[in-house]
C-alpha cells in the first residue's frame, strides 16, 4: 500500500511506485527519441482491445467509496484485489478491524469487482494464543468471502520476538497460520524484503536516498544486528518448502526485480510460486527488449498483472481517477502494442505480447492463482 510516492529521478530513469523504494534497473535497448510518445487515457481501439480480455489488476489499496471510481471499473470491465496490510508506522493502518471495514466497504459497493485480501497482525505476535486468534479472525474473513492474505515486509524487516531478534518468514509461530490458509484454498500473497540498498551505506545518488532518509524504519544498514535480504527471502523460500499445498504470489516481482535470472530460477524450482507485476513495471520496461520479451513467453504462466493503485480516503477522487486509468494505458501500451511510452524521461518500445500471452496475463493467471477472484454481477 502506499503511503509515500518517491522523488523521480530522471537521470536514472527510476520512479517509486511502491511504498517502499526501487534499485536502479539496468539500461534498456529502445526506440530512438524521434519516436513518438504515446501518453494519457484509452484510445477507443485500445479500450476496446483492452476490456475484451476481462482484466484483473491483482494488487491493489481502494478504501475510499465513490460511484465515479466504480463507473471507472465498468468502463475498463476490470476486476481488483483490494489488499489490505498493518503497518505501525501509518497512523491509518494500525487498526486491523478498521482497515477490514473500509475495505469491506469498497468490495460490497463495486458490484462484483472488488474481492478482497485480508491479512492478520503480525505485531502481536508475541501475545498468548497468536496463531490461534489470528486463524479465527482469517476464518471470519474467508467466511465474508475473502480470497487471499498478504504478509508484509513489516515480517523480515521490523518485527522482533520478545529476545530482540527480527522475526523472519518462516518462523514457527507463523507455521499454523499457513497451514490454515492452505487448508481453506486460499493463496498467500508475500511481500518481503526491500531492494538491496536498504541494507547499503547512504548514497546520495541512489534513487532510494530519499525514501530511507524519510523513512528510516525501514533502513536496514544502521540497524544493530539485522536479518539480510538474502536472510529474509531464503524464509519466504523455506516457507514454500514447507507448505507445497499452499498457493504463494510474491509481491512486486518477488523482491528479485533487479535480477531475472534469480527470478527466473525461482519459478523453475517452485511449482507454487508465482509473482505479480505490481509496482515494477519500469524494471521490465528498462530490461532490453527481446530479453523481457523472452523471459514473459516462457513464464507467461507464472506473471500476473497488477499495479500497486492506491485510493485512500484522502485522496482527490478526480486525480486518483486519472492516475489508475492513466496506469493501466500506459502498461497495456508497453505490454500490448509496439507503441512508444515515456518512463524517466526515457522511451520505451512497447513489447507487442500476442494475444494469448496478454489473456494470461491479465486474466487466466489470476484465476487460477486466486481461485474465486471474479464473482458476483456487474
Amino acid at each position: 500500500m502506499k503511503i509515500l510516492v518517491m522523488s523521480v529521478v530522471l537521470m536514472l530513469g527510476v520512479v517509486a511506485c511502491d511504498k517502499h523504494p526501487q534499485e536502479k534497473p539496468p539500461a534498456a535497448s529502445g526506440p530512438t527519441n524521434a519516436a513518438q510518445v504515446v501518453s494519457g487515457p484509452f484510445s477507443i481501439q485500445e479500450l476496446k482491445d483492452f476490456t475484451a480480455l476481462d482484466p484483473i489488476d491483482a494488487h491493489a489499496h481502494a478504501f475510499q467509496n465513490d460511484p465515479a471510481f466504480f463507473a471507472l471499473f465498468k468502463k475498463l470491465n476490470l476486476h481488483i484485489v483490494d489488499i489490505i496490510v498493518v503497518d505501525d508506522q501509518n497512523p491509518q493502518s494500525k487498526e486491523l478491524p478498521v482497515l477490514s471495514e473500509a475495505a469491506w466497504k469498497f468490495v460490497r459497493g463495486s458490484d462484483g469487482r472488488g474481492i478482497l485480501c485480508t491479512t492478520f497482525d503480525p505485531y502481536k505476535l508475541n501475545d498468548r494464543g497468536f496463531a490461534e486468534s489470528s486463524k479465527r479472525w482469517l476464518n471470519k474473513e474467508f467466511d465474508q468471502g475473502a480470497i487471499a492474505v498478504k504478509i508484509w515486509k513489516n515480517i523480515g524487516m521490523e518485527i522482533k520476538d520478545a529476545k530482540g531478534n527480527y522475526i523472519l518468514p518462516d518462523n514457527s509461530v507463523f507455521a499454523p497460520i499457513y497451514k490454515d490458509i492452505a487448508s481453506h484454498h486460499k493463496t498467500l500473497i508475500a511481500h518481503v524484503a526491500d531492494p538491496s540498498s536498504a541494507w547499503a551505506p547512504m548514497d546520495p545518488a541512489s534513487p532510494d536516498y530519499s525514501y530511507y532518509k524519510d523513512n528510516p524504519v525501514w533502513y536496514m544498514y544502521d540497524k544493530p544486528h539485522p536479518a539480510s535480504k538474502e536472510q529474509i527471502l531464503q524464509a519466504r523460500d523455506h516457507v514454500l518448502e514447507q507448505n507445497p499445498d499452499l498457493r504463494v504470489v510474491g509481491a512486486h516481482l518477488g523482491s528479485m526485480e533487479a535480477d531475472f535470472n534469480q527470478l527466473a530460477q525461482h519459478l523453475d524450482r517452485y511449482p507454487n510460486f508465482a509473482v505479480d507485476l505490481a509496482a515494477r513495471m519500469p524494471y521490465m520496461m528498462l530490461q532490453p527488449h527481446a530479453d523481457i520479451i523472452a523471459f514473459i513467453t516462457k513464464y507467461q504462466d507464472k506473471l500476473i498483472y497488477a499495479t500497486d493503485n492506491e485510493f485512500s480516503p484522502s485522496d482527490k477522487v478526480q486525480k486518483a481517477l486519472d492516475e489508475w486509468e492513466g496506469t493501466y494505458a500506459r502498461d497495456w501500451r508497453f505490454l500490448a502494442t509496439n507503441e512508444t511510452v515515456d518512463y524517466g524521461g526515457r522511451k520505451v518500445q512497447g513489447l507487442a505480447l500476442p494475444n494469448s500471452v496478454l489473456r494470461k496475463l491479465y486474466h487466466d493467471n489470476a484465476v487460477r492463482w486466486f481461485p474465486g477472484i471474479v464473482r458476483g454481477s456487474h
